[in-house]
């Protein structure tokens, strides 16, 4: 063994040639941590020192190659104030550098998944072989940063600039074809063959058959482009992806910038432009968010996990209720390969949730995310009946009906009676308490909620609520079967509206509050919009339902009379009694007409003024932050208080809630991490400026103590 460390070791081949291999000890797989790289800088140095070395082979241990950062330690790193991490990335890089340089040919083994600063490793490599299953690419900008190891400036010499562009600016991942075509790796080859094919081209090299030096010498020259095509090619695309990832999302602009601004430089001073850019970026709220945002996911994810060792396998599954959610439910746990059974009282309840799941299935078809083989199968997993006859076959049974507690107890009773002892029923509820509905039952700890959003098919969120007999086993199977098709599960305890509609509807209530006093609903809006969220408070409720926001309306009022109950009519009242439900009649706030894709449109429609009228009680007179103000405090403090109340258990699952659940601003975090933007003390005191607008805008007390004592929910 030439060098043994405990993320990487070298050791001699063959004819001159050593492997230098990524093995990171303790860790299922290889990631840039500061171990990491000071073992790679004295690895290289080892090799640098070794006459008797010709060439060098890059492999990993792992089953991928290197996965990137370690995000944990660099969100650490981006404490640091923005020239100590610029001095952190340059001295990074020059590490990268230094392996460049060898005086002999490199070449990289890249077995599996290589992003962020694993693909940079491997572009620092004189040749890249690819296993074909593999996967490469720069995800940087998801973070709200760009990459910081020297992608944006040996990318676009190795693939060009408007190729470097797509794949930076985009955070694209690419399979090994697409990596070949642009010229990103050399060979691809299947996986027995890739450490012989990299050998091969390092024989060829050591040999003189091929000109190392002369492949390399482009990554330490200025981009090849002359003054006018490199306006063509940075200018043009700065305004398309300005356009692309709008305003609240700088990173990937500034990495365009970057790589403009660096390409008449050499490598050494494009990588110092890297080193500042990517430190400026760092140091914004943005990527703050997006970091703590990930970091989220991860910990999300890893909850999930330990929920494996209690859960029992499904592998038959029910749905009551066929319709549009019965069917996107059925849809996707076909899809995904569990075969279910989606039962209604009538064939036209039947017709309407099979020709949602194969609309949904046709259009996977049409955009060649499926094969019309693998469609065929996935229907033919989707089972419609009338009758319970197949029940006492079923592991869990989701429960769809209209949300009606009466309807729902029936159900609910009728269903236990045909199923085995063990099967888990969950109701698909958005704001029913599940203590309530489990009094129908013999078997309440066998019975969760399982809150699906819809569209089904597009929304990553399902809620698993904890009702107070639920066992551990039934919410574990619950959260594993949630998995299984694709979605990301919260567990949550009960209460009326759990954790995403309890939060929701004072978000509503800010909303009927600013229309009441007199402030127009489109401006608000084109506000919040502007503040992040894919809709506006008026046309979420348009698409959610105008009769199903009223009914949650006085569900949550029940609940929480203390602060969800106005006893004044509000804007929902004036729709709902006016029989404009939103979308699904074709008028709301707005009418609905159908554009050429044969979807509905928004159009302003004057007659809703003369419908608003009656419960406009005032006209003030109300800033845009004011707006934002009336709508954000109220959802904020709700947030905190379902946390504080142990509904949900941590911030993490919070906020994560928020941003799958209905679309908060994912650069700003979730509520919580807004708060923490703001600062906890600020925040309170924002509070008590709108304190009289009543007990939604009053902070706890627990967050006065926060506020005191300079606490945050993160960090």
């Amino acid at each position: 063994m030439i060098y043994e460390g405990k993320a990487i070791t070298v050791k001699a081949l063959e004819n001159g040639i050593v492997e230098l291999k990524f093995d990171l000890n303790g860790e299922s797989v290889n990631k840039f941590n500061r171990q990491t790289l000071e073992e790679l800088q004295a690895a290289t140095s080892v090799i640098a020192a070794d006459s008797s070395v010709k060439g060098v082979l890059v492999s990993s241990g792992k089953d991928v190659f290197i996965v990137g950062a370690d995000i944990t330690e660099f969100a650490d790193n981006f404490n640091r104030s923005e020239e100590e991490l610029a001095q952190f990335t340059l001295e990074a890089n020059q590490i990268f550098n230094a392996f460049e340089d060898l005086a002999v040919p490199t070449a990289v083994a890249i077995n599996g998944i290589a992003l962020g600063g694993g693909l940079e490793m491997c572009m620092a490599a004189d040749y890249r072989v690819l296993a074909d299953g593999a996967k490469v690419g720069l995800p940087e900008v998801k973070l709200g940063i760009y990459p910081g190891f020297g992608g944006t400036v040996r990318m676009p010499r190795l693939i060009g600039a408007d190729n470097a562009i797509e794949w930076i600016a985009a955070g694209k991942e690419g399979r090994a074809e697409e990596a070949l075509k642009v010229g990103l790796v050399d060979v691809v080859v299947s996986q027995d063959q890739l450490k012989p094919a990299a050998l091969d081209l390092l024989k060829r090299a050591i040999a003189g058959e091929l000109d190392y030096k002369a492949k390399r010498q482009p990554k330490l020259e200025k981009l090849k482009l002359n003054a006018i095509e490199q306006m063509m090619a940075f200018e043009t695309a700065k305004g398309f992806v300005a356009g692309k990832a709008g305003p609240n999302y700088p990173a990937p602009v500034e990495a365009i910038k970057t790589m403009q601004k660096a390409a008449n430089m050499g490598r050494d001073k494009a990588l110092e432009v890297e080193a500042k850019g990517f430190a400026k970026l760092a140091k914004t709220s943005v990527a703050a968010s997006l970091v703590g945002l990930f970091l989220n996911d991860q910990a999300l994810k890893h909850k999930a996990k330990e929920y494996d060792k209690l859960a029992s396998d499904v592998k038959m599954s029910a749905v009551l209720g066929a319709g549009i959610m019965g069917g996107g439910i059925a849809y996707q746990s076909a899809l995904k390969g569990t075969p279910i059974l989606m039962k209604d009282i009538n064939e036209a309840g039947i017709e309407t949730g099979l020709e949602e799941a194969a609309k949904l299935f046709a259009k996977r078809v049409e955009r060649k995310r499926l094969t019309p083989l693998k469609m065929a199968e996935a229907l033919n997993r989707i089972r419609p009946t009338l009758s319970y006859g197949d029940f006492n076959t079923v592991d869990l049974v989701v429960e769809a009906v209209v949300e009606n507690p009466k309807v729902k107890h029936a159900v609910l009773a009728e269903v236990e009676q045909n199923v085995s002892e063990n099967t888990i029923l969950a109701s698909n509820t958005s704001t029913i308490s599940i203590n309530l509905l489990a009094k129908a039952l013999k078997r309440p700890e066998n019975f969760v909620g399982m809150h699906f959003f819809n569209p089904v098919h597009m929304m990553p969120l399902v809620e698993v609520i904890r009702g107070e007999h639920s066992s551990e086993e039934a919410v574990a199977t619950t959260v594993a079967y949630a998995k299984k098709m694709g979605k990301n599960p919260i567990v949550v305890n009960d209460c009326p509206g759990f954790l995403v509609n309890r939060v929701l509807f004072p978000y509503f209530g800010g909303f009927a509050k600013l229309v009441s006093a007199g402030v127009d609903f489109v401006r608000i809006d084109k506000i919040m919009e502007r503040f992040g969220w894919p809709m506006g408070p008026a046309y979420l409720m348009d698409v959610v339902g105008i009769d199903t926001g009223h009914h949650g309306r006085d569900v949550m009022a029940e609940g929480f009379p203390d602060r969800m109950k106005d006893e004044r009519r509000s804007a929902v009242d004036a729709l709902y009694e006016a029989d404009r439900l939103g979308q699904k009649n074709g008028k709301g706030f707005y009418a609905y007409e159908t554009d050429k894709r044969g979807k509905p449109k928004k159009v302003v429609d004057e007659s809703i003024k003369d419908v608003l009228a009656p419960i406009v009680y005032e006209n003030l007179e109300l800033t845009d932050e004011d707006i934002i103000n009336w709508m954000m405090i109220p959802l904020c403090l709700e947030t905190v208080r379902c946390l504080e109340d142990g509904i949900v258990e941590t911030a993490a699952e919070a906020d994560m809630g928020l941003i799958y659940g209905i679309g908060f601003p994912p650069f700003r975090g979730g509520a919580l991490r807004y708060i923490d933007s703001i600062g906890v003390a600020e925040f309170v005191a924002l509070a008590d400026k709108y304190a009289d607008l009543g007990p939604l805008y009053h902070p706890t007390e627990k967050l006065r103590e926060m506020a005191k004592n300079g606490q945050k929910f993160f960090g």
